[in-house]
């Protein structure tokens, strides 16, 4: 009978002659196996734009939001550029985010509807919009029109005290149904918002069939699907309307 150490010397030397003999087949079978890119590494795709129709009904009813918070300008797009404290931002390319102090306030708010900087991250990132330009503003104020479930009542075309109420918690300068900023902060009466509203809305509905008329001459946008074909075709559904503030 061979010894201990001789029988562990040819135990060893089986092992590893195993082991010699399964590595190259291992081997040869992992690279006759395709290879699949992992998840981490396939990038992304960009979340779907969202674009709500601009009636005139919606537009109304931004014009009003605009009025409230002091970006009116008259109906000019140079309302949209207009920081917390009057001051104009450099740039439509993003929002600015730079906190503004008064004598007795601070804020970051910026654009038409006095965007502030977490609220306008939610939303762009809602939307899947970028840049800061008139017409995404106007999109992303209809988004937090929505998400305050005053979309159905804004489409009625009728400023009411309700609608007001819904849309205070997210401008302060819009009244509670007591008649006061949801903020303490101060406010527009509702009597002047709804005499804006009116005036506005009855111009709009009046522009809308020349708006129309106008636009059947002109060329198809192309490619339709882009986002500019598709915010230029919401422009026909709303135009802006310029009136004078009632008070």
């Amino acid at each position: 009978m061979p010894s201990n150490c001789f029988r562990s010397a040819l135990a060893l030397a089986v092992g590893l002659g195993a082991l010699s003999l399964t590595a190259p087949v291992a081997q040869a079978f992992e690279a006759s196996q395709p290879s699949f890119p992992t998840a981490m590494a396939l990038p992304l795709p960009p979340p779907p734009v969202r674009i709500f129709a601009i009636t005139a009904e919606r537009r109304a009813l931004l014009n009003t939001i605009r009025y409230a918070e002091g970006t009116w300008a008259d109906g000019d797009d140079i309302g949209y550029r207009i920081m917390f404290g009057g001051g104009l931002m450099p740039s439509l390319e993003r929002h600015p985010d730079r906190v503004v102090r008064t004598a007795r306030y601070a804020s970051a708010a910026a654009g038409a509807y006095q965007f502030m900087p977490f609220t306008w991250t939610m939303v762009s990132r809602s939307l899947g919009i970028a840049a800061f330009g008139p017409q995404v503003q106007d999109q992303g104020a209809i988004y937090l029109i929505q998400r305050r479930g005053a979309l159905a009542l804004a489409d009625q075309g009728v400023f009411s005290p309700l609608l007001a109420a819904k849309l205070a918690p997210e401008w302060a300068s819009f009244p509670t149904l007591a008649g006061r900023s949801f903020y303490g902060q101060p406010v527009k009466r509702f009597h002047d918002l709804k005499r804006f509203y009116d005036d506005n809305l009855s111009r709009l509905r009046d522009q809308q069939p020349q708006s129309l008329a106008r636009d059947e001459i002109k060329p198809a946008c192309a490619p339709a699907g882009s986002l500019r074909c598709q915010l230029e075709g919401l422009e026909k559904l709303g135009p802006r309307s310029r009136s004078q503030n009632p008070g």
